[in-house]
């Protein structure tokens, strides 16, 4: 009953009021010395302080009645505490064997999984071939063959025909993005774009991508369009490995032109 009191009369309104000054008690009865009465402190002993709320005096009897409160407790900071149990010790564990988690804690005498460290690794079955090398490979698979995951935003020629792109205009990612002609989402928003054969196109346009497919770009230069390959990032390697790789391109360009002229000649 009291909490359901506290429940509903905490949020509505109240007016305090100061009650008529009671009568001044004797100065002899007074513990405080009369020197240090200040009129602050004498009017506090006076007056009596009084809540008044007149929601609760307003509302219906039925709701605040005594005897919806028969056999719950009186709600008070002395008797606050939680839900009974929704609340548990915790086990004690190597603390006696008579507790029955005493002498080794509930993991056994021997075992690799008495040991301590970090146990047997996730999806191990005892020596037997795993689940997860018994089932089929799939294509961009989670956690590994990152050679079946695409590499780039395709688009066809066709598409480019029906986009409704004018004599000499510019296409690429974001040209294509805005005409809805492609909608990468996830991994493929850092992806590049390509462009594939397949349909025909007969105006000349700047197609700005990161790869051109081999029957692709030709369709396009007899068409006259203008190709630019935008290169892609660079994924980071040692100094040391940059510089012997630099070497290795220079010395094979020039065995190739070495070879193009004795061929030539």
């Amino acid at each position: 009953m009291a909490s359901l009191l506290s429940s509903h009369t905490l949020s509505l309104p109240t007016t305090i009021v100061l009650s008529s000054p009671l009568p001044s008690p004797p100065l002899l009865s007074s513990p405080f010395p009369l020197t240090t009465l200040t009129p602050l402190r004498l009017n506090s002993l006076r007056r009596a302080l009084i809540v008044i709320n007149h929601a609760a005096r307003a509302a219906p009897p039925s709701l605040y009645s005594d005897s919806d409160a028969v056999g719950l407790p009186r709600f008070r900071l002395d008797n606050l505490g939680p839900q009974p149990g929704s609340r548990k010790k915790a086990k004690r564990k190597g603390r006696g064997i008579a507790a029955g988690q005493g002498n080794s804690c509930g993991f056994g005498m021997r075992g690799q999984k008495s040991r301590s460290g970090p146990g047997i690794m996730r999806g191990f079955e005892g020596g037997q071939m795993p689940l997860y090398r018994r089932i089929p490979k799939l294509r961009g698979i989670a956690g590994g063959m990152r050679a079946g995951l695409p590499k780039y935003v395709h688009i066809n020629l066709k598409n480019l025909a029906a986009a409704g792109f004018k004599e000499g205009e510019e296409v690429s990612l974001e040209s294509l993005k805005n005409k809805r002609l492609i909608n990468p989402s996830g991994r493929e928003r850092r992806l590049p774009l390509k462009v594939l054969a397949d349909g025909e196109l007969n105006m000349k346009l700047n197609i700005k991508a990161g790869a051109f497919s081999a029957a692709a770009k030709e369709k396009l230069e007899e068409a006259g369009c203008t190709l630019t390959v935008i290169p892609g990032r660079r994924k980071w390697v040692k100094p040391s490995v940059a510089k012997n790789k630099a070497r290795a391109d220079e010395y094979f360009a020039a065995k190739r032109a070495a070879a193009a002229e004795q061929v030539s000649a």
